[in-house]
């Protein structure tokens, strides 16, 4: 099929883009080149002359309107998003604006498109969402696509009612959409202020590795080609309507997952004094509204669609760290970028 992908030159955005095109399908990649957008996140991708990128701030509807003319896309994959909580702290318009005004532009968009072609019953307009809409867990339970919405900081509460536009817009309109919510993922091409790759890039440069609170809190790590697979999965045989939750059954404490990527470290990397790069790690000020605990029920995608995933997160460390040791042309780009690197989210 032709997929129009908004976000396509972002993290989870360029993996979903590498993969499409690997699978056969034609990509029309829409991005704004914000500071967390990278071309090289793409590069073998757009050899394809199956590729296509148009730069697109999905706050303009205009603009929106133009490439879906041009391109005629089969389907819709909505990643485009302000996504980092640190920076909504600080900063909350911008979360405001991208994901909740350029969520209603883009589906105001599809919905005018879809009606033009006829009302296709093979369109699907595909919201990629979050597990931070449903707040925060206990030392118990898990998150299901039933879960009450609990957002706790200004990207969650974005990312909240972004989902709530998408479902309205099925109601009231009966514009085809799935929507699903994944839990944190890690990877190659991850942007270096996420907690991973700060990890990685701090230990290896010699400087302290923060970790907020006491380290405490968790997560479920997801490897994003597993994320970009099941996404795929979701678009194709995903039910009208229907929203899947994607987790990677790998929960860990941020503490665990630090020392983790410091052992990994250890071995492909060691530090010339012969130290582990445990002795790195700095207990730093606490995130304000910090979540204890993130945990997903995959159980809809796995009985529905038959989507586990295949990458444990010891594998998927390995391959990470392994991937920033040998790119380090990729991310010191990035890191040369105003503002990158600097510690966020403590204006509350």
């Amino acid at each position: 099929m032709k997929i129009l992908i908004t976000g396509g030159a972002g993290f989870i955005g360029s993996a979903v883009v590498r993969l499409a095109i690997a699978r056969g399908h034609e990509v029309v990649n829409c991005d704004a080149l914000t500071y967390a957008a990278c071309l090289a996140n793409v590069a073998d991708a757009a050899e394809s002359p199956r590729y296509s990128f148009e730069q697109v701030d999905i706050r303009d509807r205009e603009a929106i309107d133009k490439v879906l003319a041009e391109h005629r896309p089969d389907s819709i994959m909505h990643l485009a998003a302000e996504s980092h909580v640190d920076r909504s702290i600080d900063g909350p318009s911008d979360f405001i604006e991208t994901n909740i005004t350029g969520t209603f532009n883009t589906l105001e968009a599809a919905r005018a498109y879809w009606l033009a072609q006829g009302k296709p019953e093979t369109f699907r307009f595909h919201h990629i969402s979050t597990d931070e809409v449903y707040g925060s867990l206990g030392d118990t339970g898990m998150f299901t696509e039933d879960t009450a919405y609990d957002p706790r900081s200004p990207y969650s509460a974005s990312k909240a009612a972004s989902d709530h536009l998408v479902r309205a817009w099925h109601e009231t309109y009966d514009l085809p959409v799935v929507i699903t919510n994944c839990s944190n993922n890690y990877g190659p091409y991850h942007f270096p202020e996420k907690l991973v790759p700060v990890v990685i890039l701090n230990a290896i440069h010699g400087r302290e590795i923060p970790i907020y609170g006491k380290g405490d809190n968790v997560r479920d790590w997801l490897f994003v080609e597993d994320h970009a697979d099941a996404l795929l999965l979701v678009l194709d045989k995903g039910k009208d309507g229907r929203s899947y939750n994607i987790g990677g059954e790998n929960e860990r404490t941020n503490l665990q997952l630090v020392h983790a990527i410091c052992d990994i470290l250890d071995r492909l990397q060691p530090r010339d004094d012969g130290k582990s790069y445990r002795e790195q790690i700095t207990f730093v000020q606490d995130r304000p509204g910090h979540d204890l605990r993130y945990a997903i029920d995959p159980s809809r995608i796995r009985e529905e669609l038959g989507w586990r995933p295949s990458v444990t997160v010891e594998e998927g460390l390995e391959r990470t760290v392994t991937w920033y040791l040998d790119n380090r042309d990729w991310w010191q780009a990035l890191l040369d970028r105003k503002g990158v690197g600097e510690r966020l989210g403590t204006k509350a």
